[in-house]
């Protein structure tokens, strides 16, 4: 089995969550010259955005990084239910004085039958590319690896995993349903069994034929510990790192994250169309009372989300975005990501 740690030279079994729109290469940069591994979330990126993201990493670190995309299904916009999602939102958009769009947008690209981004990891060739939402064709997925590249996927389950392992994938991010941000379900209309990072991380142990990273709730380096004890050879931290300095959190965003509000998460399909669990916000509140539509598929409900949200700033509501967060939230430390790497590695010995 591939030694990961050893493999990556890394000083810390820590690794930044990719968190698309929240990671940057400042960030990423920091916590692998800091000895952990550093992340890039692309898939909300054009090709040349990241291009110049990884480019950008890779003049403030020597270290390996881990670049991630979306395998999500493409989405078809103009259904009806796009129709029906715009006009279940419309009273929201009323209540700031806004107009909803007309129709919706598939707003972030697939990897998945991306060539140009798939031609430009071969070409840059990151330490590590990782994948959310899915897994490429195995015939991609040995390219990336056949190039020197380790691959990661994500995934909430047992029957991920296999699928995940089929396809050549060499590490697998077992990702409890106390994460933050979108779950890397293969199927989001699946029967999702919400299994704890605890209980996910020991199943996939068990019989593991690939190594396992820990991911969901974990925010300190005991939790880092508790997770290398659960057979983790690693431990993944998203919220920890939102409000480190070198994200690209706005300002709403941190408030949230340092207020009373960082205590009330929702697992929710109503910002993106697929579950995901941030700070609960009048848009998560307001959908979870309707009962006659339902969201548009992902990414067409990010994009009336986002447009929503823009409105609500517009009247000067910075405080309702999609601010992504684990259930560990209140336990963030508000602190530059290398202090935070160093303080992390400091809590796991004692």
């Amino acid at each position: 089995m591939l030694d990961l740690i050893a493999q990556l030279g890394l000083t810390h079994p820590i690794i930044q969550s990719p968190m698309a729109g929240v990671s940057t290469p400042h960030l990423a940069a920091a916590v692998s010259n800091a000895g952990g591994l550093g992340s890039l979330g692309i898939g909300a990126s054009t090709v040349a955005q990241a291009r110049e993201a990884i480019e950008a990493t890779r003049q403030l670190t020597s270290r390996p990084f881990n670049v991630n995309v979306f395998c999500h299904a493409p989405a078809t916009p103009g259904s009806a239910r796009d129709a029906a999602w715009i006009a279940a939102l419309t009273p929201l958009f009323k209540q700031q004085s806004s107009e909803p769009p007309t129709q919706l947008r598939e707003i972030y690209r697939s990897f998945l039958g991306d060539e140009e981004s798939f031609q430009l990891l071969l070409d840059l060739k990151p330490a590590v590319v990782s994948f959310h939402f899915n897994v490429p064709p195995p015939a991609q997925v040995g390219a990336l690896r056949a190039a020197g590249i380790i691959t990661f996927a994500s995934v909430t389950c047992v029957e991920e995993a296999a699928q995940a392992t089929a396809a050549g994938v060499d590490v697998l991010v077992a990702q409890g349903h106390e994460a933050g941000g979108h779950r890397g379900m293969f199927d989001p209309d699946a029967l999702d069994e919400a299994l704890s990072m605890p209980v996910l991380v020991r199943r996939l142990v068990r019989d593991a034929t690939r190594p396992v990273i820990a991911a969901g709730g974990i925010m300190d380096g005991q939790g880092i510990r508790a997770a290398l004890d659960l057979g983790a050879v690693a431990a993944q931290l998203g919220t920890a790192f939102v409000l480190c300095p070198e994200s690209a959190a706005a300002e709403g965003y941190r408030t949230a994250m340092k207020g009373p509000r960082n205590a009330h998460t929702r697992m929710t399909r109503a910002l993106s169309g697929r579950p995901a669990r941030g700070i609960v916000n009048p848009l998560i509140d307001y959908a979870d009372s309707l009962t006659d539509a339902d969201p548009a598929d992902y990414p067409l409900a990010y994009d009336i989300a986002k447009q929503l949200f823009a409105a609500y700033a517009a009247q000067g509501r910075t405080d309702v975005g999609a601010f992504w967060a684990g259930q560990g939230a209140p336990l963030a430390r508000e602190l530059p990501a290398q202090a935070l790497v160093s303080l992390l590695a400091e809590e796991m010995t004692r």
